[in-house]
């Protein structure tokens, strides 16, 4: 590999640039509460763009050495993101969530190993298409009702654990799907946290009444979940 200037500098730029973009979609992650957000994606693109300015020039051809193949190692890159993209994924009973997680994290591979190609626009109009993809098109989607369902985050305080079985009958009661359920113990009870979907929007009042009303549970947060 060249050591001189102009060259480093190009190549500093490329691994900035990927970086960068790599962050750019992962924030969008993070400010959705995913647990692979700005730094996970960073790393993704940064490392994906070293490996392919390590398989463009840093094996370069020699007489005894024979043909090379610079994409050997950025063939590695697309396998090997399959495995951090499985991890994404998680299953709660029926449910299935981080698999849009999941797909940016393969999306923003492609995105550094352009850069680290020196493909700017390539990569540069990528990010800007999965950007769109993550955040304007699912609003659009959530407006046209494409998407059945209103998803809901819970934070409720149980004095004890059986108390739940209450709190499971409402909302069977109302039809709700709970998609995930988290427990931990605390000094005075429980605190559980459920992400719900309701049939549609208008029904949250009624079923946050009926939570509120039962004796020894306290609705402590209410937020907006997102889907994976």
């Amino acid at each position: 590999m060249s050591n001189e200037i102009p060259f480093q500098f190009d190549i500093l730029v490329r691994i900035l640039a990927a970086a960068s973009l790599g962050a750019a979609l992962g924030l969008e992650r993070e400010v959705h509460g995913h647990q692979a957000g700005m730094r996970t994606h960073m790393h993704v693109a940064l490392g994906s763009a070293v490996f392919t300015v390590m398989s463009i020039y840093g094996f370069p051809k020699t007489p005894d050495s024979g043909a090379t193949d610079p994409s050997r190692i950025s063939a590695q890159i697309v396998t090997g993101i399959g495995f951090l993209g499985a991890g994404a994924i998680i299953k709660y009973g029926t449910n299935i969530r981080g698999l849009t997680t999941a797909a940016s994290l393969w999306v923003v591979a492609s995105i550094g190993l352009a850069a680290g190609a020196g493909a700017y626009f390539l990569a540069a109009g990528g990010t800007l298409v999965a950007l769109v993809a993550l955040w304007p098109l699912h609003v659009l989607v959530r407006k046209m009702k494409l998407v059945g369902g209103q998803m809901m985050r819970l934070t409720i305080h149980l004095k004890k654990l059986d108390l739940f079985a209450g709190v499971s009958a409402v909302l069977l009661r109302h039809h709700v799907e709970t998609v995930s359920v988290s427990s931990r113990k605390s000094k005075e009870g429980h605190e559980m946290e459920l992400e719900i979907r309701l049939p549609n929007a208008a029904q949250a009042h009624a079923v946050l009444a009926d939570l509120e009303a039962l004796p020894g549970v306290v609705v402590q947060s209410v937020g907006q979940a997102e889907e994976a």
